[in-house]
């Protein structure tokens, strides 16, 4: 069964250029207005382009904000991260560009919140196509620590994998704490590395 985003996907597409244009400006509508009132005229307008051309390479707002966040984490061409420890991973994944502790994807993550909780097709293509890539690349630092002998085979990656950021993005949103390399430290050291070396 095909979804909004499949379907974007065999759409005409926009020139390189402007289509990274109207991602970056559906991104900044995002964060400054939030899920439920960004609107494709809102996006157009900011984008400089015609809501027709909108719609003909995406056919709602749920395609083009997924696509806009897929932008967003698209890095160039880099090599796995792979520092020789558990814990030199974790830091330099989520304390670089597209981590924790960058603001774009803070308030790109604040703004969907709402969306993922009343939006079922919203949540659905979310967890898929931007989520889903986030916790392999983390299962994959779990893996990499399994081979080399750092933390115990029987660790339940798939637990600890999205532990990490539960933990910091639930300190921003109930205590109101902005994610720092500091607090991303702490609880790699007081949380994630003794709960992953207790596992056996």
């Amino acid at each position: 069964m095909s979804t909004q985003t499949d379907t974007a996907q065999t759409r005409p597409r926009v020139d390189g250029v402007r289509e990274a244009e109207i991602l970056e400006a559906t991104l900044q509508v995002l964060a400054e207005v939030g899920y439920d009132r960004l609107t494709m005229d809102a996006v157009a307008l900011r984008g400089k382009a015609s809501k027709a051309t909108l719609y003909r390479r995406w056919n709602g707002k749920v395609a083009l904000i997924i696509e806009g966040l897929q932008h967003h984490h698209q890095l160039p061409e880099e090599p796995v991260v792979d520092t020789g420890t558990l814990r030199g991973d974790l830091i330099e994944s989520y304390c670089g560009t597209r981590g924790l502790t960058d603001k774009p994807e803070v308030a790109a993550f604040g703004a969907v919140l709402t969306a993922i909780m009343r939006d079922p097709e919203f949540a659905a293509a979310f967890r898929r196509d931007v989520i889903a890539p986030k916790l392999a690349a983390a299962s994959a630092v779990f893996e990499r620590a399994v081979q080399r002998g750092e933390i115990p085979p029987g660790v339940d990656i798939e637990l600890l994998a999205p532990a990490l950021a539960g933990i910091v993005m639930h300190r921003l949103i109930l205590v109101g704490e902005a994610p720092t390399r500091d607090l991303v430290t702490s609880v790699i050291d007081q949380i994630i590395l003794p709960a992953a070396a207790a596992a056996a």
